[in-house]
Order: structure tokens, then C-alpha cells, then sequence
């Protein structure tokens, strides 16, 4: 796994990281208007801030004396397209869910006709 795909992960391993970017997907935001989501002092959102940055799942960018976040797709794009590789998992077990369901429901109708 690539440097950048571990930043990203290390970022989105933690809860309060996540609902940033759930935040950031809504809207851009300075600084100070995530700090005003969250209970947490500015330091500690600029902790928050920085991992999301390093993870490239984020932009900070300044605009005059405020710097503004903006959700980076781009990044998320990398992690979700690492997490899209197991969906064959996910599509054979469904597969053998509905093979079983549909085997157990012909089954009751033959029980039903006789």
C-alpha cells in the first residue's frame, strides 16, 4: 500500500476526522467555522485539519486572513477505488444468499403443492 493510501487511511480512522468531511461535503469552511461544530479547541480541530490534509483528503487554502476547507474528491476518489476491489467479495456472498433464498422458497412451494 502507497504512502498517500496510508495517510488517507489514518485519517479516516478516526470519528471526529470522518464527521469533518461528512461537514466538508456539505460546504467549504474556514477554520473557525469547523471549530464552531465541534467541541473541541482550535488547536485541537488544526490537528484534525492537518491529518486530513496529509491524507489528501482535504484542501486548505488562504483567502485573504481565513483559511478555507474544502473536501478534496480526489483523495477520496484513491480510497474508495482501494475499497472497490473486495466489492467481488461482496457480490459472490450476495450471489449465494439469493441462490440459498431462492432454493429455500422453491422448496416451501413443493411443500405447499403436495
Amino acid at each position: 500500500m502507497n504512502q498517500q493510501l496510508q495517510s488517507s487511511f489514518r485519517a479516516l480512522g478516526d470519528p471526529t476526522r470522518r464527521q469533518i468531511l461528512m461537514e466538508l461535503g456539505e460546504e467549504e469552511l474556514t477554520i473557525s467555522e469547523v471549530v464552531g461544530k465541534f467541541d473541541l479547541t482550535r488547536t485541537a480541530v488544526r490537528k484534525h485539519l492537518t491529518i486530513l490534509e496529509e491524507g489528501n483528503l482535504i484542501t486548505v487554502t488562504a483567502r485573504g486572513k481565513e483559511r478555507i476547507t474544502r473536501l478534496n474528491p480526489k483523495g477520496l476518489k484513491s480510497t474508495a477505488a482501494w475499497f472497490s476491489y473486495f466489492d467481488q467479495y461482496w457480490d459472490t456472498a450476495l450471489g449465494s444468499l439469493k441462490n440459498a433464498i431462492e432454493s429455500d422458497n422453491r422448496n416451501k412451494m413443493k411443500r405447499k403443492i403436495k
